[in-house]
């Protein structure tokens, strides 16, 4: 079954014991203009949704609700975005949030991340990323609600894949890796999921910008042009015979994988600081200021063909 953009790189599957069927979003923002966006993009994801014009009446909310994901505006009137992923963390360690940046909040999100945030849209982006990012996120939860809880007892262990195009290849891979981390304790829930994103983000990128050689700056052009040169590529040489090469290799101490592409490489000392708050709202980089913010070690060998991620284990 070819690899299509339908699936890039997604696994929808169905979540939630709401009384609807449906997944709960929260939407947190003091614009109702933004509000009604990030709604709208919730309900076309098959969501539920409740909404909060402040950090205070989402905690109110939270009372009576469980959602099953947060999203929310970082800079608000009153209590900010900040200290609401703060107070939700100490109350719900597991709880996917998706944090809002505009222009000037970039500095903002990157320590919403830190702080625990599993994902972050451009305000400028909502109607094309949102939706995508939920279904992201929400998979990391289903994956995990999936998993046979009687596991034995993983102290030493490594493992090699190789991914083509195939349909929900990218998410099978995270979700045994994060079985792996489960089944020796290493992090808490909030842990294991952004270990998950970061090693999707990576794959993902060795299978489009490395294997299908895709740029960037076609996510930004009118006529989804990115996704149909994707489908171009997959079905001609060289592209199509190309594949990613994973290695996971863990420990009690360490996690570590190993992403390996068959494309041209790049260099790497070209990349953007993943520091610097510009790259929030650029249209590439994203994966890697994830997976640098959510891994210990992110390092490329110097075709830029292989990437490395390493993740120590939390000292308890």
């Amino acid at each position: 079954m070819p690899y299509t953009s339908s699936h890039f790189p997604i696994a929808v599957l169905k979540l939630s014991t709401h009384g609807s069927g449906m997944p709960l979003v929260l939407v947190v923002d003091d614009s109702p203009v933004d509000r009604r966006i990030a709604g709208e993009c919730a309900r076309r994801a098959g969501d539920e949704v409740l909404f909060a014009a402040s950090a205070e009446e989402a905690l109110d909310v939270l009372q009576d609700d469980e959602p099953d994901v947060v999203v929310t505006d970082l800079v608000m009137p009153g209590m900010s975005g900040l200290d609401l992923i703060s107070e939700i963390r100490s109350r719900n360690a597991a709880i996917p949030i998706i944090v809002i940046t505009g222009k000037g909040s970039e500095e903002v999100a990157i320590e919403a991340l830190r702080r625990g945030a599993t994902s972050y849209v451009s305000k400028a982006c909502l109607l094309r990323d949102l939706e995508e990012t939920l279904y992201r996120v929400r998979t990391r939860i289903e994956a995990k609600q999936l998993r046979d809880q009687a596991r034995q007892l993983l102290r030493s262990s490594s493992f090699q894949f190789e991914l083509g195009y195939e349909p929900d290849a990218t998410q099978a891979l995270v979700t045994f890796v994060q079985s792996l981390l489960e089944s020796v304790s290493f992090g808490n829930q909030t842990l294991i999921m952004q270990i998950g994103i970061a090693i999707s983000e990576a794959i993902t990128n060795a299978l489009e910008h490395g294997n299908l050689e895709l740029d960037s700056s076609l996510r930004d052009q009118p006529g989804n042009p990115y996704r149909n040169l994707a489908d171009q590529r997959m079905q001609e040489l060289p592209y199509r015979e190309r594949r990613v090469q994973v290695t996971i290799s863990l420990d009690p101490q360490r996690l570590e994988v190993r992403v390996r592409d068959e494309g041209p490489g790049f260099d790497p000392q070209k990349l953007p600081d993943p520091t610097d708050p510009d790259c929030l709202l650029q249209p590439s980089g994203r994966g890697i200021m994830l997976a640098r913010t959510f891994m210990d070690v992110v390092r490329f060998n110097e075709k830029g063909n292989e990437v490395t991620l390493i993740k120590f284990r939390p000292q308890e």
